[in-house]
């Protein structure tokens, strides 16, 4: 097997790494990622949906060609569902078979249990064994989803990058795994666990890097297509919506339109279409008609962006 990828050596190598996935930062985004993989702390990206914090996880694992382990946060998570469990099934199989033979020693029986050929490990466990490629790539996905007890615990394993098994002892990390951190602040994640991280706010991008995405995302969309589409989305996402529409639905909603077809915006294809850019009624209703209309007069983006 091939032996790890070197890390990027300077911010102009890590948004070269980006860009050959197609993955245009700016300069802020790329120097907050160049430190955290030179220093070795995890990267705390916080921004709206649809940004682009998961890709950036996603391309920096395919362009190290890294491991990409993902624990996706929801309410409720916890130990067994994020770092480990016992393969209960598989406990009780080796009971019964040891049972039907005859030779169930209580003492030696409970040892073997609970050894590691019956650990199940998640994905906080599975980032911490060595791996020939490198250190893997953690994305710890949407944290903010989370409560309160974990973000204390997921605080401890950062610290260290080890976890403690009462029944086997404690499991230390081979190689510090490269850590990605997402939020989208649907509720503040605890100030401890953001110190602990190097921190970035991924914005909605200008309409010359939006421009520069979609080309890149979607090359088949034609010139003048990709222009308004993107002079549209700027000009949307400066109403007051409930929630505007991100990098991702720019590229959905641009698909959607080569798959019809068209190569420029029109009136009715816009309102046709608007449940690919906007996701609740409230803003569709809004927005439909006299209003898109309106967005649409705006013009495309200028072609020298």
């Amino acid at each position: 097997m091939s032996p790890a990828r070197p890390l990027p050596e300077s911010v102009d190598a890590v948004q070269a790494l980006l860009a050959s996935a197609d993955y245009i930062a700016d300069r802020a985004l790329s120097t907050a990622l160049f430190l955290s993989l030179r220093l070795g702390r995890p990267l705390f990206l916080e921004g709206e949906a649809g940004v682009g914090k998961t890709e950036l996880a996603k391309v920096l694992a395919a362009g190290l060609d890294r491991r990409l382990i993902r624990l996706q946060c929801y309410e409720g998570l916890d130990v067994s569902q994020a770092v480990y469990e016992w393969n209960y099934p598989r406990q009780m199989l080796e009971i019964r078979l040891a049972e039907a033979a005859h030779s169930l020693d209580r003492a030696h029986m409970e040892g073997d249990l609970f050894s590691e050929r019956f650990l199940v490990r998640r994905p906080l466990l599975q980032a911490l064994e060595a791996d020939p490629a490198g250190a893997p790539v953690l994305l710890i996905d949407e944290i903010d989803r989370t409560d309160e007890p974990f973000e204390a615990f997921l605080l401890e394993i950062l610290s260290d990058y080890q976890v403690t098994i009462p029944e086997v002892g404690t499991l230390r990390a081979a190689a510090q795994p490269l850590v990605v951190i997402t939020s989208n602040r649907t509720r503040e994640v605890h100030d401890a666990l953001k110190r602990r991280c190097f921190y970035a706010w991924v914005d909605y991008p200008d309409a010359r890097r939006e421009l520069a995405i979609l080309r890149a995302r979607v090359p088949e969309a034609a010139d003048r297509l990709a222009r308004e589409v993107v002079g549209f989305v700027q000009r949307l996402r400066a109403k007051d919506l409930f929630k505007a529409p991100g990098v991702a639905e720019t590229l959905d909603w641009t698909q959607a339109l080569i798959a019809l077809d068209r190569v420029s915006l029109e009136e009715d294809t816009v309102d046709a279409t608007l449940g690919i850019l906007l996701k609740y009624q409230d803003d569709i209703a809004r927005i439909r008609g006299a209003e898109a209309a309106a967005l649409l007069a705006g013009g495309p983006a200028e072609p020298g962006t």
